[in-house]
């Protein structure tokens, strides 16, 4: 998995959102499994990712009740 950047986030819609959102949530859990019998993780870099995008998400609607 590549690293989301805030340019590509931005060019999303609202449902390619949230399908990538719950693709990453799907990928946190397999890495989970893969990081306790191997050993190795993405772990921290699949949580980043969702978490920028709920945070960009987040301040989108706050803009939007602001105007």
């Amino acid at each position: 998995m590549s690293t989301l950047k805030a340019k590509e986030i931005k060019k999303m819609s609202k449902e390619d959102m949230k399908k990538k959102i719950e693709e990453l949530k799907l990928e946190l859990i397999k890495s989970r499994v893969s990081a306790t019998k191997t050993g190795s993780s993405k772990t921290r870099e699949t949580k980043k990712a969702i978490a920028r995008m709920l945070t960009f998400n987040k301040s989108e609607k706050e803009e939007l009740n602001k105007k």
